[in-house]
């Protein structure tokens, strides 16, 4: 077992699922604190085990949103920014709801920082804005 592998089952050892797999609802018990790098490496084994699979994509573009939000953290904008239309970008080829996520309210939470960054590129906005928060949930209607 790695360094990284350990590292990983501790965060996940208190999770509740709630009939997700432990590396999802680990993703979102980890972003939802601000720990957005620990959010990558908790959902990085499930994406390692589909990248080629049908849900490669979107477990990337989750991991590509929570790698924004590290090099927000970091100070690092314009990579932050880069990263934004990376996870639009695979995001943006699921259907309306997928996985107990709106993909219409996750892009619009995409584009909000997005366009938050280019509006001030020199302004960080997790400075002043609220940290976001994802969750999943069984009960999804489409976007309107």
């Amino acid at each position: 077992m790695s360094k990284k592998d350990a590292k990983v089952a501790a965060l996940l050892a208190d999770i509740d699922p709630q009939g997700w797999s432990l590396e999802y609802a680990g993703f979102f018990a980890c972003f939802n604190q601000g720990l957005y790098y620990e959010a990558h490496d908790v959902l990085e084994s499930l994406w390692l085990k589909d990248r080629l699979g049908t849900d490669g994509d979107f477990y990337k573009g989750l991991i590509q949103l929570a790698g924004a939000f590290v090099h927000l953290q970091k100070q690092r904008l314009s990579p932050a920014v880069a990263l934004f239309k990376l996870a639009t970008k695979n995001l943006g080829k699921y259907p309306p709801t997928h996985h107990g996520l709106r993909g219409c309210e996750l892009l619009a939470l995409i584009d909000h920082w997005r366009s938050a960054l280019e509006s001030n590129p020199h302004h960080n906005p997790l400075i002043d804005l609220p940290a976001p928060h994802l969750e999943p949930t069984r009960s999804l209607g489409n976007c309107l």
